[in-house]
């Protein structure tokens, strides 16, 4: 083999294997997970090739400096969109419209037509709050609060 083939041939190499690993990281590599807690504003199942769970929870509270809210104190909401590509999750999803939940996700560089609309992936749900309970008062023991 000449110089110049061989040259080719370990460009081409080169160039695979920079595409191969640009690919991973873009759609492959989780650069964040974590939890998002609200209320399960709406769920969809829509897509005209690829057929996707595309949710949006609302995450409400309180504005302050920093926010676009001018008032301080004054009341806002966040949204978080998401898609879900488990269909166990997705159908007990399907079902807690309304509730207030939370969700653990993954969230990708990138997004792939199969996998959804959005980057934040949820993969499993950590818990449904009943809209009776007080989630204020879980985990806590009541002989200790003075008043």
């Amino acid at each position: 083999m000449s110089i110049g083939k061989k040259i080719f041939w370990w460009f081409l190499i080169i160039l695979l294997l920079g595409g191969a690993g640009f690919c991973y990281v873009r759609f492959f590599y989780v650069f964040s997970e974590g939890y998002q807690t609200g209320e399960l504003n709406q769920f969809t199942h829509k897509g005209y090739v690829f057929k996707t769970y595309e949710g949006r929870l609302i995450q409400t509270g309180y504005g302050n400096k920093g926010t676009s809210s001018k008032t301080p104190g004054a009341v806002q909401s966040n949204v978080f969109e998401f898609s879900v590509d488990d269909p166990a999750v997705a159908d007990t999803l399907l079902r807690c419209t309304g509730k207030r939940v939370e969700l653990h996700y993954k969230e990708y560089f990138g997004r792939l037509p199969w996998r959804g609309y959005n980057k934040h992936i949820v993969d499993r749900i950590g818990q449904i709050y009943d809209e009776y309970e007080d989630n204020y008062s879980r985990g806590r023991d009541d002989s200790q609060i003075y008043l």
